[in-house]
């Protein structure tokens, strides 16, 4: 019994990766220019001056979702778009000044000694309304760089592949 538990529990598991490597596997790198009008509308409908500087057409939970990274202003931007021109996720890049001080002391904490690199906000939208949700952020520790989770009161630090 406990043998067949624990097979079902792997399969289960075996299961789960195969769907996200599927889903994640069909992404399809676009130049800027081939960006349908649609989506382009919604950007420039958001953030007018926006240069894009990658994209990328995906399937995310059965959806086809246009994934652009952009500057504008000097910052970087993210969005996920999905195909009829919904805006349902914009990342906004904080600079180091304006970085909560609970953020700051969450990954010091955690971290100790290493560098940040970057600070995403990431929002989840809804019409024209904007929901913080988390960071994103990019810290160089040990030699290597890694992207953290970290919730919007800094109680919650977890690495990327521990979201997932």
């Amino acid at each position: 019994m406990r043998k067949t538990m624990m097979w079902l529990g792997a399969s289960a598991v075996v299961g789960v990766l195969a769907a996200v490597t599927v889903d994640a596997g069909d992404a399809k790198k676009l130049a800027p220019g081939d960006v349908p009008k649609k989506i382009m509308d919604t950007v420039k409908a958001r953030l007018p001056g926006a240069e894009v500087t990658s994209a990328e057409k995906e399937t995310e939970n059965g959806a086809i979702v246009f994934d652009l990274e952009m500057k504008d202003g000097g910052r970087k931007y993210e969005m996920d778009i999905k195909e009829d021109g919904t805006l349902v996720e914009i990342e906004k890049q904080v600079l180091d000044k304006d970085v909560p001080a609970a953020v700051t002391q969450a990954l010091n904490a955690k971290y100790p000694g290493s560098a940040v690199k970057e600070v995403m906000e990431v929002n989840s939208v809804k019409g024209t309304r904007e929901t913080p949700e988390h960071y994103e952020v990019v810290i160089a520790t040990g030699g290597k760089e890694k992207e953290v989770v970290v919730s919007l009161d800094g109680k919650s630090v977890k690495e990327e592949e521990d979201e997932k």
